[in-house]
């Protein structure tokens, strides 16, 4: 399984790479038009719009009120998008404009060899996915004997001025970059738009002298995405309908058609109980019958910064996914949904971490609150712990993400 989540981790280099990743490991599912009329729903069906995905598995005869356990997760990560006009040069090179998406630890972004992938949009409105896995960027980073002072003063980087990555020698033209990209992705002419991110070309690989650890790009948060993907293949529900969200655009809010915070998710499971001829009270008793588990990684304890951690609460790799506790919100999890989570943990035989963040150390939040928030949901957050959060490469434990995939077959059967 191991090997399937680094191909899923490699082949999902954009939101909308991630969910083709997502569709091919859902055979059998199959996929409906939102524009359509939904009168007959297919027990396994799924749903993509844009860069989000939502996926469901309805048992036999459960009735239209039966509840929801929900699975979700986020297909975006911080990175560096390319900007709508971005031939720019200077001093003899070529530059990208590019606009940092996100949350990104800055200085993770330098001397990377760098591809492309991302969506591009032709002048018919068509969708086109491309991926140039080639390194054709880099943000080159300033020598030291420019900066004498970095390794004791620490390196400040101005997002606008620094982070711009060289991509040839010379002098740009306006378009070269959209007549390059329009061919690449095998377009007869330039295309007018896209959304494009750059991306570290080195692949995900399990390291350690024990091999005991996952690197990678992007598991923050397309781990959770490879495992709820992965536990709803396998699932069988019985007196519940198992379903997964995987929005986008959570590393910047979630307020999109296709975040948390828009209706995506309400509207499809409306249309899931109306579908089978629900009644507007049906879709409500639904809804106080479901349950949610919200996964995006945690952090593990630093061993070179254990102090930023809360003492007592020290996530470890390879020893379970951790339910994370904000009592200020930040977190859904509650103590039910905690014991809900625990119960699947121990039924699938996997163990499982508290994480709590400590008071003068704020933390992030999820589509968690979001979701609990929109539709009233019970919902508790979870993740696999990892370091480099937010970093061009993170880390993580091998056996960890195998554990949360694990924990979701049995909260969804």
């Amino acid at each position: 399984m191991l090997d399937d989540l680094i191909d899923f981790l490699d082949r999902s280099p954009s939101p909308w790479h991630a969910v083709q990743s997502t569709i091919a490991r859902l055979d059998g599912f199959v996929a409906l038009d939102e524009r359509d009329e939904w009168s007959e729903i297919p027990p396994h069906g799924l749903v993509v719009r844009d860069g989000a995905i939502i996926a469901w598995s309805i048992p036999d005869g459960v009735p239209p009120e039966a509840g929801f356990r929900i699975g979700g997760g986020h297909t975006d990560s911080p990175g560096l998008r390319i900007k709508p006009r971005p031939d720019v040069h200077a001093v003899g090179w070529k530059q990208l404009g590019v606009e940092v998406y996100g949350g990104i630890l800055n200085n993770t972004w330098l001397d990377r060899d760098l591809g492309v992938a991302g969506r591009l949009v032709t002048s018919d409105g068509r969708d086109v996915l491309v991926d140039v896995a080639e390194p054709i960027a880099r943000v080159p980073q300033l020598a030291v004997h420019l900066d004498r002072g970095v390794n004791d003063e620490g390196l400040t980087l101005d997002r606008q001025q620094h982070l711009t990555p060289v991509w040839g020698v010379g002098r740009a033209t306006p378009g070269e970059f959209a007549a390059w990209i329009g061919e690449r992705a095998g377009l007869d002419q330039a295309p007018d738009w896209w959304d494009l991110c750059l991306y570290d070309v080195q692949g995900a690989a399990v390291v350690g002298a024990d091999s005991s650890m996952l690197t990678s790009a992007r598991l923050d948060n397309q781990l959770s995405c490879w495992a709820a993907a992965r536990a709803l293949a396998a699932a069988e529900p019985t007196d519940h309908i198992a379903v997964i969200v995987l929005n986008d655009h959570e590393e910047v809010g979630s307020a999109s058609r296709s975040g948390a915070q828009g209706p995506f998710l309400e509207t499809v499971l409306r249309r899931l109980v109306d579908g089978r001829g629900g009644s507007h009270d049906d879709w409500h008793r639904a809804l106080s019958d479901s349950a949610c588990v919200s996964a995006d990684n945690a952090h593990a304890v630093h061993p070179n910064y254990p102090e930023r951690h809360e003492p007592g609460h020290h996530p470890i790799a390879n020893a379970g996914p951790a339910i994370k506790i904000n009592a200020n919100q930040r977190y859904a999890t509650s103590a039910p949904t905690a014991a809900l989570f625990q119960r699947a943990c121990e039924t699938a035989g996997v163990p499982w971490q508290v994480f709590v963040s400590r008071n003068n150390m704020p933390c992030g939040s999820t589509i968690g609150p979001i979701t609990a928030t929109r539709l009233g949901i019970d919902t508790v957050d979870v993740g696999v712990p990892q370091l480099s959060m937010h970093s061009a490469r993170e880390l993580c434990g091998v056996d960890d993400p195998l554990h949360l995939a694990a924990a979701l077959g049995a909260f969804f059967s």
